[in-house]
C-alpha cells in the first residue's frame, strides 16, 4: 500500500505542476499534494492501526478523487496560439490512387528560429510510388530517436511524415511533460529538405536513413494509413504521450497493418534502437550486416555538403551510398 500510495503521489505531482505551470497554484498545490501523499504513505508504519493513520488516508482518497476527476476532464484542442511550424493540419483528398494534400510543410530553415514558412497543396498518384525509408533522428543521446517515414515516387519526389507534439507557441518539448498531457500530437507532411534537413543541418542531430524493404502495395497501405491518422486527429484532437502514443509507436501500429504478427518489443520505447528492431524483421535492406548497414545510412555529413553543393539536390545527396537505394536516384 505505501509503494502504491507513493506511485500515486509522485504521479499526481507531476500531473498538477505540468498542467498548472506557469501559474501560481502550481507553486501552491504541488507542495501541498506532496507533503499530503507522504503523509498518507507513512503513516501506515509511523501510527500503525491508528485513528490518525486512518483520517490521513481518507484525506488523501478524497484529495486523489478530486485530482482523477479533474485529470479526466482535461480535454485536448486545436484552439491554441500553435508554434508556426505545427500550426496547421494536414488535409486530404483521395480519390483511389490520386491524391491531394493541403498543409504540406516545405520551410526554409537559417536556425532554429529563423525560418521562411511555406505551406503547399501537392498532388500525388499512389501508383508511382515507389520506395519507403525509415529515418531515425537522434536528439537526446543514443537511445532515443525521432521516427519518420519518407516515400519516395518514380519521378523523384519524396514525402515526410511524422508524428509530432503539437507545441503551443511559448512552449518545448519536454519527455516527461509528454506523460502529463501536456502536448497535442499532430501528423506533419513535409519535404525532405524541410523537416530532414533541419534536424541534420540546423540542430545538428545524428540522423540515419535506411531503405524499407517493402513493395509498392505495401507502401500504398502505409501511405494511406498516415494519412488516416491525419484526418482523425483533424476531427478529433489527442493528447501526445511518451510511452504510448509518440513517433515510434505509430510507425509500430501502422505497420501491423501490413504485417499484424510484428512482434512487441523493448526496443519500441527505447526508439533509438527501432533500427535494430526492424533489421531483426527483416524490414529493411538484406544481404549487410546490421553494422555496416548503419555505417552507411548515416546522413548529416553528406546533407551538410549538399547545403554547400548544389549540383545534387538534398534528397538525393543523402541517399549516396545507401543499401539498397539505387544509383539512378542518387543523379
Amino acid at each position: 500500500m505505501t509503494l502504491a500510495l507513493a506511485v500515486l503521489g509522485a504521479w499526481g505531482a507531476g500531473a498538477l505542476w505540468f498542467q498548472l505551470l506557469p501559474r501560481p497554484a502550481a507553486l501552491a498545490a504541488v507542495p501541498c499534494w506532496i507533503l499530503l501523499a507522504l503523509s498518507a504513505a507513512c503513516a501506515p508504519w509511523a501510527w500503525p492501526g491508528r485513528r490518525r493513520t486512518r483520517a490521513l488516508l481518507a484525506a488523501f482518497a478524497g484529495a486523489a478523487l478530486v485530482l482523477l476527476a479533474w485529470w479526466q476532464s482535461l480535454a485536448p484542442s486545436h484552439d491554441r496560439v500553435w508554434a508556426d511550424d505545427v500550426a496547421r493540419l494536414l488535409e486530404a483528398d483521395v480519390d483511389g490512387d490520386r491524391v491531394v494534400l493541403r498543409n504540406v510543410r516545405n520551410f526554409d530553415w537559417v536556425t532554429e528560429t529563423r525560418y521562411a514558412p511555406r505551406w503547399e497543396t501537392r498532388a500525388y498518384d499512389l501508383s508511382r510510388l515507389v520506395s519507403g525509408d525509415l529515418i531515425l533522428s537522434y536528439w537526446m543521446g543514443p537511445h532515443i530517436a525521432h521516427t519518420l517515414v519518407s516515400f519516395g515516387f518514380d519521378d523523384g519526389r519524396k514525402l515526410v511524415f511524422s508524428l509530432e507534439i503539437r507545441k503551443e507557441r511559448q512552449e518545448s518539448f519536454s519527455a516527461v511533460g509528454g506523460f502529463f498531457r501536456e502536448f497535442e500530437q499532430v501528423i506533419i507532411a513535409a519535404d525532405e529538405s524541410d523537416i530532414v534537413r533541419t534536424r541534420s543541418n540546423v540542430r545538428k542531430e545524428d540522423v540515419y536513413m535506411y531503405r524499407l524493404r517493402a513493395t509498392p502495395a505495401q507502401l500504398r497501405t502505409l501511405f494511406k494509413a498516415y494519412l488516416e491518422r491525419a484526418e482523425r486527429l483533424r476531427r478529433q484532437p489527442e493528447f501526445y504521450n511518451t510511452l504510448t502514443s509518440n513517433c515510434t509507436t505509430i510507425v509500430f501500429d501502422l505497420a501491423r497493418q501490413i504485417d499484424p504478427g510484428l512482434p512487441l518489443d523493448i526496443r519500441l520505447l527505447l526508439s533509438g534502437h527501432v533500427d535494430e528492431y526492424a533489421y531483426d524483421q527483416h524490414a529493411l535492406t538484406p544481404g549487410v550486416p546490421f553494422a555496416e548497414l548503419r555505417r552507411r545510412a548515416y546522413i548529416d555529413e553528406r546533407a551538410r555538403r549538399a547545403d554547400r553543393d548544389d549540383s545534387r539536390s538534398f534528397s538525393q545527396a543523402i541517399r549516396v551510398g545507401i543499401p539498397g537505394v539505387p544509383a539512378a536516384e542518387t543523379r
